[in-house]
């Protein structure tokens, strides 16, 4: 962690950002998170929000699927335009020192806990730890905030409260709230939610930062403060198997959508039967190809995407031209796989599943035939 991000905090604690000291820490803290291989992209100055788009990203219906300002290499759509490129980095903050820096939470590998304080009224029962029932018989007198309910989820599963875990990064908002940083060693796509949603949830006043998301950098300030790292580690540890297990209970865990293999027509199917083939052989080739795309989002470059895409759209070209997919059943299933390794480069997979399904039904595959 940079000199700059070591536990500072402003004596009023709403210091602006555009002073001369937050300026170049902002640089430094980008900087920072990018050598770790943690993609960022600017906040508005003095806010926790993304920095505006350009013009013609705020017309209405516009999105970052097919956007050439990713490609032109400027900071629309949020996280979609994070980066860990030293240079565009340089260039971003130079040019605008008074942004401060959001980390793209999924091509990062991270899931931050993000635990609220808000004088808010505490939810209906069923709200308060999704999916564990309360009884009206136990009293809920002094629940207030997030700390607690993510504590009371931790003792009902015999563990220790997450906010007191001087094993993993732990950084206090100016709100009074805490983030709590863990990273991912898989590739197993954990999903965001906020804490008062009635769907997925982990606790109430708990929010959580994964695909689909990003977090506020510590050591970056905002009007309301700074978000100020505690004493202690400064590297987020993995996350742990216990709470693991509770964000996939509520939810959390990412996995393609695989659908059943389409009736087979009587000429495959013969061929299939002739060949020792079965549906049970088609799912275990989808998987196959699709865990080889998911993999690739383990690291953010260097993992052959374009490659390993491209076989698995010329495997799935097979299958359609065999009749046990349907051509937009298969497109579908490579656009989430993809999207799940490289979020924010759709059109870029688009173009790669199209020319591999296009290959790959011209030689009809049938899982399990020996010729």
């Amino acid at each position: 962690m940079p000199t700059e991000l070591r536990f500072s905090r402003s004596e009023s604690g709403q210091r602006s950002p555009r002073t001369s000291v937050a300026a170049p820490r902002s640089l430094s803290t980008a900087r920072w998170c990018a050598r770790k291989g943690w993609p960022v992209h600017p906040l508005a100055p003095g806010r926790k929000t993304p920095a505006a788009n350009c013009g013609a990203c705020r017309q209405s219906g516009h999105t970052a699927t097919d956007c050439s300002c990713l490609t032109a290499g400027r900071w629309c759509h949020g996280f979609h335009a994070a980066t860990c490129d030293p240079e565009r980095i340089d260039t971003w903050w130079r040019a605008n020192p008074e942004f401060g820096v959001g980390v793209a939470c999924g091509p990062a590998r991270l899931v931050v806990i993000d635990v609220d304080a808000h004088l808010t009224e505490l939810p209906t029962r069923d709200r308060v730890l999704p999916g564990i029932p309360i009884g009206e018989h136990i009293d809920l007198t002094g629940l207030a905030n997030g700390f607690h309910t993510l504590a009371v989820l931790a003792a009902l599963r015999g563990q220790p409260t997450p906010t007191e875990d001087t094993s993993t990064l732990r950084v206090r908002t100016p709100s009074g709230g805490l983030h709590l940083w863990y990273r991912v060693d898989d590739a197993r796509r954990w999903l965001c939610s906020a804490g008062s949603s009635t769907g997925r949830a982990l606790a109430w006043q708990v929010d959580v930062r994964a695909h689909g998301g990003y977090i506020v950098a510590p050591g970056t300030t905002t009007n309301a403060g700074t978000y100020t790292p505690l004493a202690g580690v400064r590297e987020p540890a993995p996350l742990p198997t216990w709470l693991a297990h509770e964000l996939q209970r509520t939810g959390h865990l990412y996995a393609p959508a695989v659908p059943a293999p389409r009736p087979v027509p009587p000429r495959a199917k013969q061929a299939v039967i002739a060949a020792g083939g079965s549906s049970d052989r088609v799912q275990r080739t989808l998987h196959s190809v699709l865990a080889d795309v998911t993999a690739c989002g383990q690291v953010s470059e260097g993992a052959g995407f374009s490659s390993t895409l491209n076989r698995a759209a010329y495997t799935v070209g097979g299958l359609v031209a065999a009749g046990l997919l349907s051509h937009d059943e298969g497109a579908r299933i490579l656009r989430e796989a993809a999207a799940a390794a490289r979020p924010g480069q759709e059109r870029r997979a688009a173009q790669i599943i199209q020319s591999g399904l296009t290959a790959g039904t011209q030689r009809p595959l049938y899982p399990g035939s020996r010729s």
